[in-house]
């Protein structure tokens, strides 16, 4: 059963959920979501032409999608042809995407996607998770009515697309959410480092919360956390989302375990 939000009028009775009317994200609509988020990272931290952005955004949001799947070898050559342009902006992009964990360019070899160890998964999660407890600490510091209600907002989306059982949706709207947290925190250099571990922790996200009863406790967490958010509860907030952390890692370590694989495909 799926943990839900409810929404009431202000006469106290129930009211229909819209969001429940929207169709499941489709793999197309996911892959523009992330070109989206990639481009905006990479825009507010690299001052390049727009064509190396563009190459970046696109190349990165097709890696964490999986339609270019771990260890995959980026032919520059190709990769020009397609973009109608010369080898260099494709050279930058590629780099670009080095810097953001996604993107791996060996010595003297064709750079590849980014194949992950679980040695990486469990230093970015640990590393997310102290940064994220410290932002929750502050949200809950910082957090005015306004704010409250637009991750209110967010968590209706959430709990519909739960309810859908809409992973793809739920994911992005979980960026979405701790957007708003780091925003609301008012820290932009904790807000770059958490920005660059999300880009190598999405193509994990699907892995964690298709196992079960993820999907559940991630949406009673972040329910939780507002809650905790509203109260002005600064321990409870960053506890609460610390181990949202740590039992994320703990479902990606038991699927590798399972599988001695961190490649999963919607």
């Amino acid at each position: 059963m799926r943990t839900e939000v409810s929404v009431q009028r202000q006469d106290g009775e129930a009211q229909s959920d819209p969001h429940l009317s929207n169709p499941p994200m489709t793999p197309e609509e996911s892959l523009a979501e992330a070109e989206r988020v990639i481009r905006s990272i990479v825009a507010s931290r690299y001052d390049r032409p727009s064509l190396v952005a563009s190459i970046a955004s696109e190349v990165g949001a097709e890696i964490v999608e999986g339609c270019i799947p771990p260890g995959h070898d980026l032919n520059t050559v190709e990769l020009a042809k397609q973009y109608k342009t010369s080898r260099t902006p494709v050279r930058e992009a590629l780099i670009l995407l080095e810097a953001e964990g996604l993107v791996e360019i060996p010595p003297r070899k064709r750079p590849r996607a980014k194949v992950h160890t679980i040695e990486e998964v469990r230093e970015v999660y640990r590393t997310r998770a102290a940064l994220l407890a410290f932002v929750a600490g502050e949200v809950a510091k910082l957090a005015d009515e306004k704010d409250i209600a637009t991750l209110r907002g967010v968590l209706e989306e959430m709990s519909a697309a739960s309810r859908r059982d809409d992973i793809r949706a739920y994911i992005w709207l979980s960026v979405k959410f701790n957007d708003y947290n780091t925003q609301i925190a008012r820290n932009s250099t904790v807000k770059r480092i958490i920005d660059s571990l999300l880009l190598r922790t999405l193509a994990i996200r699907r892995l964690n919360l298709s196992q079960p009863s993820r999907f559940e406790q991630s949406l009673a967490d972040h329910i939780r956390l507002v809650d905790a958010y509203e109260n002005h509860d600064s321990y409870l907030a960053a506890a609460i989302l610390r181990a949202n952390h740590v039992a994320a890692l703990a479902t990606v370590e038991g699927y590798y375990k399972q599988t001695d694989s961190l490649v999963f495909k919607l």
